[in-house]
């Protein structure tokens, strides 16, 4: 079994509703068991245009390979409705494999790590949340990071099956 991390993002929809079910249909699958799941969290846009995004991220042990599991999320995201029309288009659900144990790889379908993943308060707060001390050999630890985002518009919403507590903000004071 390997540990895998996946962000899960959209701003088309009901995208609470869309992000929860998707959810449970990653849960449905044999090959992966859902270890844990972030609070939601409302954020800006970054590079992309549209409404604000919900976001959170699942840690997963699974048995798939990488590109297995790139299979298993983009066929996720087609059930929801996920066009491309354009880069960074607005979406009802894009799933991105953030992290895969044991593998580094830079192919054109599938780098791993996700390559943009310390530029981004959507996917550094969420993933934090639920390994608050993560270390990647390429981007080190990753709280690390949090000053260089701390200028991204973020919000953790309150939820009734998480420890979110009350709504916080993130900005400037991010330590």
């Amino acid at each position: 079994m390997a540990q895998a991390f996946i962000g899960f993002g959209g701003n088309v929809g009901d995208t609470r509703q869309i992000i929860t079910d998707a959810i449970v249909c990653l849960a449905l699958r044999c090959e992966l068991t859902i270890t844990a799941k972030s609070c939601f969290y409302q954020s800006a846009p970054v590079d992309a245009l549209g409404g604000d995004y919900i976001n959170a991220v699942v840690e997963i042990d699974t048995e798939l390979s990488p590109y297995g599991l790139l299979h298993v999320c983009q066929a996720i995201e087609q059930q929801f409705g996920r066009e491309r029309p354009y880069a960074n288009a607005p979406r009802t659900l894009d799933l991105d494999i953030l992290f895969f144990e044991g593998v580094t790889q830079n192919e054109t379908n599938l780098i791993l790590p996700h390559p943009r993943i310390i530029e981004r308060s959507f996917v550094l707060l969420p993933l934090l949340e639920i390994a608050p001390d993560f270390f990647d050999p390429q981007f080190g630890e990753l709280k690390a990071h949090l000053p260089k985002v701390a200028h991204q518009r973020i919000e953790k919403l309150s939820c009734r099956n998480c420890n979110c507590g009350e709504n916080t903000v993130y900005s400037q004071s991010v330590q």
